[in-house]
């Protein structure tokens, strides 16, 4: 087995593979690659319980930490996610939310156990970059959203 140089940890109360096959079953080139059970009791758990386990999302090496309840995620880490189209932006969207998440703002979400995601189409992205009234329409339509609307900001972009 082949383990990462660099890998982001993520630390979880207890449900680390729950998090680790939700996002496996949910994003392309994703994987549950190893879970490792506690050899012993320790502060958050006993032997025998996940300890850690290794995935993949998005080709994005990840550990899920059952560290207990200590800590907790924040916006302040994000997975973003381009997304081609409407149909993907949706796809992706509505699997997080549906599967107890909550929405925010901008294109951004939270999954049940708290990571933040933001699942970005391509044509926002671009439009952006565009610079001038067409990145400042395409922001402005933007903040006013939720789930992006892709023909609203392509729309916004145009004037």
């Amino acid at each position: 087995m082949s383990i990462a140089k660099n890998t982001i940890c993520l630390w979880f109360d207890r449900e680390a593979e729950q998090a680790a096959r939700f996002y496996a079953e949910t994003f392309p080139d994703s994987a549950v690659d190893e879970v490792i059970h506690a050899p012993a009791d320790f502060p958050s758990g006993r032997a025998g319980d996940v300890l850690t386990v290794r995935f993949t999302v998005l080709g994005i090496p990840c550990l899920g930490l059952n560290g207990g309840p200590s800590f907790r995620h924040s916006e302040a880490f994000s997975f973003q996610v381009t997304t081609e189209d409407q149909a993907e932006t949706d796809r992706y969207w509505n699997a997080i939310i549906g599967n107890g998440g909550q929405e925010s703002e901008c294109g951004w979400c939270k999954d049940r156990w708290g990571i933040s995601w933001q699942i970005t189409p391509r044509a926002l992205s671009e439009a952006l970059s565009a610079g001038g009234d067409e990145a400042r329409r395409a922001f402005v339509a933007m903040m006013d959203m939720r789930k992006i609307d892709v023909a609203a900001i392509e729309a916004a972009r145009r004037g």
